[in-house]
């Protein structure tokens, strides 16, 4: 069984990427860490006890890395934005031998935290990132600082929603989502002290 794990916004640095959370939902990120295997660092954040965001980006003191970042982040441009989402698993092994395209397992420690995850080879998951990244916690799954905010949409926008949209309904049964036809973006709509707000 799959269910929702987190989405990333990526953005070109930390601090531009947690002024654009706030500006968009008045919600302010928690601490993070680096990802060492992957050059990049992140904030996070709880959107109650199962499920998170996080804001991503290059890690400006990582060593030159012999592959390509996750995420597609060697190539991003622009402002921030929800580049990726992440669909949790219990097998992920099995899960890529029916999803080949998203990549192969790779193995990450950071703390107390031990995670699986398949990433692609040249970093870019299909359909621009609106293919989500798959995850096995082989800890105990996270649990970040809740920041009383909760995920109530997700909605994935993509010129080939028609492939795309059943794809993803093979994958994983989740109310919350949502694939439409058009320019490629992905919003998440967040219940928040303040009332609902809409992240992209």
């Amino acid at each position: 069984m799959q269910t929702f794990d987190h989405f990333a916004l990526s953005s070109d640095t930390l601090a531009e990427g947690a002024t654009h959370v706030e500006t968009q939902t008045g919600l302010t990120m928690g601490p993070g860490g680096k990802h060492a295997r992957m050059g990049t660092h992140n904030l996070l954040s709880g959107l109650g006890p199962a499920e998170y965001f996080e804001v991503i980006a290059t890690d400006p003191e990582a060593p030159p890395l012999d592959r390509p970042r996750w995420f597609d982040l060697d190539r991003r441009a622009g402002p921030p934005r929800i580049g990726n989402w992440i669909v949790r698993t219990d097998d992920l092994d099995a899960l890529v031998a029916t999803y080949p395209q998203a990549g192969r397992p790779l193995t990450f420690e950071r703390g107390a935290f031990r995670w699986r995850m398949a990433v692609p080879d040249n970093g870019i998951l299909p359909y621009d990132g609106c293919f989500p990244a798959l995850i096995q916690w082989d800890s105990a799954p996270p649990s970040f600082p809740d920041i009383g905010a909760r995920l109530t949409g997700f909605a994935i926008r993509h010129p080939e929603a028609a492939e795309l949209g059943p794809l993803l309904a093979s994958l994983i049964d989740d109310p919350r989502l949502s694939v439409t036809q058009g320019p490629r973006r992905i919003a998440a709509t967040l219940d928040t002290p303040d009332g609902p707000r809409v992240l992209a």
